[in-house]
């Protein structure tokens, strides 16, 4: 055990009911430490939980990468490739990928008796993971979606519910444009029956997503035998998103079907560019508040290190008078500060933890979810983070301390044994 540990332990430990260094000192010191990284822990697991959430809603509509026609690489265009047996085992056995289902697409409008407003219908085959749409189901049932045969069962959302006064069994008549993703100018009719209800709250799916069967909507493409939309692809690592797309789309590169349609790949980020702009801007904000708040917790510090340097003057002179350098002396209060904002620390975690636990079990604060996408505040929080604000915290305080810690070399033991 080193001299300066051994004299700041016994400074810092009380004695007698008694705190040897001053109250009012430590109490300020720990408590700044203690806000700041309740808030960092606050901060980022919201953020974190909120970007995470968008994130996996985006992705349970349309997957991770989307394998389709070069000419139909947007969200919603409905230019036709060939995705048989042949092309889905190879994108299966790709290196990273976890489940590839086929999907087609086809615009239209839905009409009650007293409402009407437009639609995109989504059609999917018996692979399809319907995971997503159990997990946000709120009425009704997910109905078996077929690619040979059509019961014309749909999932509508509960946006589109509410506004064309719709629940479980009832009719809904909706109308397409032509029989070749929209080339025609005739109007065709499908009357299909409600078999469940959703809700995500991203707007921008439940004001515009029907789910049926594949067949109905290739039927209504007017689609040759093996024509989709394209392969929506599922990866086990969302950090391999782009390892994965440049791989994908470099072996496809132009191959075409036998209808000589040529292959792309895209990836849910580059089909939805603002939002996950939007959501990179986040990080920005991330980095804002881990700022300002190490940095009242350093400044909270470094005021308490100075009152407990002004109170100790004459031990400081003391010490110095018996032989101690400067540096010796700094590391007395080095140490001492180490301890403080360990303590301070602690109930940092105990306050950031305490919220993430009450927000994680019970989802008690709430949001607007036409606003933020969701009804409650999300909050992730992994080890790596929360190890990693406290490393952060404890360097960055001491960092800020080393200087005015060299203050004590202004201090001479023949005016400090006299100071009160």
């Amino acid at each position: 055990m080193s001299l300066s540990f051994f004299i700041a332990r016994r400074l810092y430990r009380e004695e007698g009911g008694r705190r040897q260094a001053s109250r009012p000192a430590v109490l300020i010191a720990m408590a700044g430490i203690a806000i700041g990284l309740a808030v960092m822990i606050v901060a980022v697991s919201i953020i974190v939980g909120f970007k995470s959430e968008v994130r996996s809603k985006v992705a349970g509509f349309g997957s991770h990468l989307r394998l389709s026609g070069l000419q139909g690489a947007s969200a919603y265009e409905s230019n036709p490739v060939v995705a048989d047996d042949s092309l889905m085992a190879w994108a299966s056995s790709r290196p990273g990928v976890k489940h590839v289902q086929r999907y087609s697409m086809k615009p239209g409008m839905l009409k009650t008796d007293d409402a009407f407003m437009g639609m995109m219908l989504k059609g999917v085959g018996p692979e399809y993971d319907l995971g997503f749409l159990r997990q946000h189901l709120v009425e009704g049932e997910v109905p078996q979606f077929s690619d040979t045969a059509s019961a014309g069962r749909v999932l509508v959302s509960r946006a589109m519910a509410g506004k064309l006064r719709l629940k479980p069994g009832d009719k809904l008549d909706t109308y397409y444009l032509g029989n070749g993703g929209g080339s025609g100018s005739d109007v065709r009719a499908r009357r299909l029956q409600v078999a469940g209800i959703y809700e995500t709250n991203f707007a921008e799916y439940d004001n515009l997503f029907i789910l049926a069967d594949l067949c109905l909507v290739n039927r209504l493409n007017g689609w040759k035998p093996g024509q989709v939309s394209g392969l929506e692809v599922e990866l086990s690592d969302y950090g391999q998103l782009d390892a994965a797309t440049w791989e994908l789309g470099a072996e496809l590169g132009g191959y075409a079907d036998r209808y000589g349609a040529e292959y792309c790949v895209r990836n849910v980020e580059q089909l939805n560019p603002q939002l996950f702009a939007w959501l990179g801007i986040l990080d920005v904000n991330v980095w804002v508040i881990l700022a300002l708040m190490t940095g009242v917790a350093g400044f909270t510090m470094i005021s308490g290190l100075l009152i407990l340097i002004i109170e100790r003057t004459s031990m400081i002179g003391l010490l110095k008078a018996l032989g101690a350098g400067d540096g010796l002396v700094r590391r007395v209060f080095l140490w001492l500060s180490v301890f403080l904002i360990g303590k301070g620390m602690v109930w940092g975690n105990v306050l950031g933890l305490g919220f993430y636990l009450l927000q994680s079990l019970t989802g008690v604060f709430q949001l607007d979810p036409a606003t933020y996408y969701m009804d409650t505040v999300p909050v992730s929080l992994s080890p790596w983070h929360l190890l990693l604000l406290n490393a952060g915290t404890l360097a960055a305080s001491l960092l800020m301390l080393v200087g005015p810690s060299f203050l004590i070399a202004r201090i001479h033991p023949a005016h400090s044994l006299r100071y009160e």
